[in-house]
């Protein structure tokens, strides 16, 4: 890979292994856990939301929608904000914000409390996640691609853990995983004062045009696209399954923890080998069009009124979603010859679109239809999404040839 001279934080050996990494980096990756944690938390309580408040599953599903479309549009301001002010003062402010939002979420009593107050807590995402993966990169000692695996590593073990907490707290009750979030990632914003170090500020600063200048290199642009469609699947899981279940917090929380789990292992010790072997483009699609299936089996099960069909399948999208997200990190990092930090916010503000859309979509389409149209609308766009990179993978070809493909 190409190294850019405007990117000062990247060091220029790496010969480290992937957990021999300075305290630095281990205290963002254990903020990066905390945050993730976020993603999946909710799952578990969604149904007792609902029955609790009195609200629809499209009510509640913009628990995500408020999430995912703030820390979308946040994402355009969050190169501007770190150029400025620097990445350790941006990452503990996304982290004050995490631990306010997330704390008034548990205090509030109404549904648009909770949605607004998880858009506040999606701002505080945007600083930190776009921030986080910018900083690990830079500051590893193993070199750009293992720094990636620690940072889906980190992904990976939040959204497993994640449910799992949000279950047992959850199970107390619905108000429990919002204040452990606030809590651990106070913990977090401690470790992150006192083990960062101040990093320069880059030469340049960032301007409000950089990631939409970012998105005119077409490589950028196809990646981003495709994880626009693929959210629609990913989130349709995330955010409409806990319904269909028939399980408790507990049994969503275990159910989400194998899940998380798979995503973890396979994100760290499967991508990597699929990555060496095949090329990028080719891997990313295969796993998503294994994902299309999965989504369809859902259909399927939810249609035949078979819970335990949806479980399964739920675990098992954890296998292909790990592989996916490592990989399309990796291509993303090699997609334009723009900062990092630029890549990475360009990107995500065009998935997080879909990230906002799906969930409210998919409580509306089970609501307008029947109770699998969520999951064969999620296997299309999926699909959609792999015709899109297939039909454009030319203009990829110089992501593959950076792995060596």
């Amino acid at each position: 890979m190409k190294t850019n001279a405007s990117q000062p934080l990247e060091l220029e050996q790496h010969q480290g292994g992937l957990l021999s990494q300075p305290k630095a980096v281990w205290a963002i990756a254990f903020a990066c856990i905390i945050s993730f944690m976020g993603l999946g938390l909710v799952d578990p309580i969604l149904p007792a939301i609902a029955e609790q408040l009195h609200a629809s599953k499209s009510q509640v599903s913009l628990l995500f929608t408020s999430y995912n479309l703030v820390t979308g549009v946040a994402m355009l301001i969050t190169g501007v904000i770190s150029s400025r002010i620097g990445i350790k003062k941006t990452l503990l402010t996304g982290m004050l914000l995490i631990v306010i939002f997330s704390a008034l979420g548990g205090l509030s009593n109404s549904i648009g409390g909770i949605v607004g107050f998880r858009g506040g807590w999606g701002l505080g995402n945007a600083l930190f996640i776009a921030t986080a993966l910018s900083a690990i990169v830079g500051l590893s000692t193993s070199g750009t691609a293992k720094a990636i695996i620690l940072y889906e590593a980190a992904l990976g073990l939040g959204i497993s853990v994640g449910p799992l907490l949000g279950g047992e707290l959850g199970s107390i009750s619905w108000r429990g995983p919002f204040f452990g979030v606030a809590v651990l990632m106070a913990i977090g914003f401690i470790f992150v004062t006192f083990m960062l170090p101040n990093v320069p500020k880059p030469k340049k600063a960032s301007t409000l045009a950089d990631p939409f200048k970012a998105l005119s290199y077409p490589a950028l642009l196809i990646l981003g696209i495709t994880a626009f469609l693929y959210n629609f699947g990913f989130f349709t899981l995330m955010a409409y399954s806990p319904y269909v279940m028939d399980l408790d917090e507990h049994g969503l929380g275990y159910v989400f923890f194998g899940w998380g789990i798979l995503l973890a292992f396979t994100s760290v010790f499967v991508a990597p080998k699929l990555q060496k072997r095949f090329s990028v483009v080719s891997s990313i699609a295969a796993v998503l069009t294994l994902f299309t299936i999965v989504l369809l089996i859902m259909g399927i099960g939810t249609y035949n009124h078979s819970p335990q069909t949806v479980i399964v399948c739920v675990i098992v999208a954890g296998i292909f979603l790990g592989i996916n997200n490592t990989l399309i990190t990796t291509a993303v990092m090699q997609a334009a010859p723009v900062e990092r930090s630029v890549a990475s916010a360009a990107y995500s503000f065009v998935r997080f679109l879909g990230g906002a859309v799906s969930p409210w979509l998919a409580g509306k389409l089970s609501e307008w239809y029947h109770a699998e149209t969520p999951f064969y609308f999620g296997a299309v766009m999926v699909f959609l999404g792999v015709v899109a990179l297939l039909v454009s993978r030319r203009k990829l070809a110089h992501v593959d040839r950076a792995e060596g493909h």
